[in-house]
């Protein structure tokens, strides 16, 4: 490597801007700053399954987030031109064509392989971290109403069972599914992963330990994973007498299983995917014309009932969240109603009045 300049001194300047540039000494054989973005996403891709570290939903959403949002944006470029001015440009304009929430997703992908790149010697700073911060647009969690909630009963219900119907009638589980939902928190996920060994029907009130998830791996069978989303997740919830009677009925069903079967499954045997439960919802929802519940509706309307009776704390124990802090941002909705208490002591503040005036009443 070589540059020139007027004098030493300039000359020095030029060769360490050109050694800036180059990937150093101690590059690897797989990365430089001149491999292309695309072989990055491939080292980094296999860097994620020698470490093994992330869920497999995890990993798969990883990659679907950089092979569909970031690499159709970067894959013409070499890692040296993979600049902050770049990066920033396009998260912001991502994030205002098409959504905070994926911008969110791009920059945590796009931040992983190209610290990795650092790690590698082929690039000297991830250019990540130095493009503004992305701020989330103003929003508030919205719980169900009583009323709400009840409507989505009568709906589930009476789908497809009235005369005329073609076809069988549904097996009910997903009434149920939504009992359990509202009587323990758990994301979509957890209830379907719940197992005869995971309730007690015969403590007062009934329990139910939450301690796995159902996933649907890419190119995999779906199976039960042994933890919840997060391993800090596990927990036994006691449960309202609705939950507790469905849970009842579903164990009656199956009595003869062993103690590992799952209380939600297909006609085959097989556990239930999320993504079958969410289309079913949102077919019945979308017939009654209720608009905007997803199964974490119910979550949130949990959260805020819990908090609007034993406050943010005992609503993030009851969610499985590390802190109230989480509970309260994504799941509570907040409460516009200030405490009645505020008029007893504004009392304080009352006109006076004197006797002289009780007696002549309102003249002047």
């Amino acid at each position: 490597m070589s540059a020139t300049g007027a004098t030493k001194r300039e000359a020095e300047r030029e060769l360490k801007k050109v050694i800036a540039s180059r990937s150093t000494f101690r590059a690897s054989g797989e990365l430089t700053a001149d491999s292309s973005f695309l072989r990055l996403v491939e080292v980094w891709l296999a860097d994620l399954d020698l470490e093994a570290k992330l869920a497999p939903s995890t990993r798969a959403l990883y990659e679907r987030n950089m092979r569909q949002i970031v690499l159709p944006a970067f894959e013409g470029y070499t890692l040296r031109e993979i600049t902050v001015s770049r990066v920033d440009r396009y998260i912001k304009h991502l994030a205002i064509t098409r959504s905070w929430s994926m911008a969110k997703q791009a920059r945590t992908v796009l931040s992983l392989a190209l610290g990795l790149a650092v790690r590698y010697d082929a690039l000297q700073k991830n250019p990540v971290r130095d493009i503004a911060r992305l701020r989330k647009p103003p929003s508030q969690a919205m719980a169900l109403t009583v009323v709400q909630v009840e409507a989505i009963r009568v709906a589930v219900r009476a789908w497809r069972r009235g005369t005329g119907v073609v076809g069988p009638p549904p097996d009910g589980q997903l009434e149920q599914i939504i009992e359990v939902m509202l009587g323990t928190s758990a994301r979509i996920g957890e209830v379907l992963a719940i197992r005869k060994c995971d309730v007690d029907v015969t403590a007062l009130p009934a329990t139910v330990r939450l301690s796995g998830t159902i996933v649907s791996p890419s190119g995999k069978p779906t199976h039960r994973q042994h933890h919840p989303k997060t391993m800090k997740s596990t927990r036994t919830v006691s449960v309202p007498s609705f939950t507790a009677e469905v849970l009842r009925q579903r164990l009656v069903r199956f009595a003869a299983e062993d103690p590992d079967h799952l209380i939600f499954f297909t006609r085959n045997g097989t556990p239930l995917t999320t993504n079958n439960v969410r289309r079913r919802l949102r077919a019945v929802l979308d017939e009654a014309g209720i608009e905007g519940v997803t199964p974490h509706s119910f979550r949130r309307t949990v959260a805020t009932v819990i908090d609007r009776a034993g406050g943010a704390d005992l609503a993030a124990e009851m969610l499985g969240h590390t802190s109230s802090e989480i509970t309260k941002a994504h799941y509570i909705e907040p409460d516009e109603k200030v405490n009645p208490v505020t008029a007893e002591i504004l009392e304080a503040l009352a006109p006076w009045t004197s006797a002289t005036d009780d007696e002549s009443g309102s003249t002047g």
